[in-house]
């Protein structure tokens, strides 16, 4: 279960510092922040990608796929009465 702590805020000309305690850690010496825009919640990772299926869905959202694409692809589902028996 994630964890959520109440924390600190320091500030400076150049900004604001967060102090995180030892249990939030992180490793390294570089994190990756982001900003949600609807919320405007901060998120702090190691990794980045916070946002990585907002930009899929928005790349998505440039093809052009036919409306008939992939329709005679066999999906390989069992017929409905074996899965759901009378």
């Amino acid at each position: 279960m994630s964890k959520t702590r109440v924390l600190k805020l320091l500030g400076t000309d150049a900004g604001q510092i967060v102090r995180l305690p030892a249990d939030f850690r992180f490793n390294g010496d570089t994190v990756y922040a982001s900003r949600d825009a609807r919320t405007g919640d901060v998120t702090l990772s190691e990794r980045p990608g916070a946002d990585s299926w907002k930009q899929f869905f928005e790349l998505m959202r440039t093809i052009d796929v036919p409306d008939d694409f992939m329709t005679e692809r066999p999906m390989n589902a069992l017929p409905r009465d074996e899965i759901f028996p009378k």
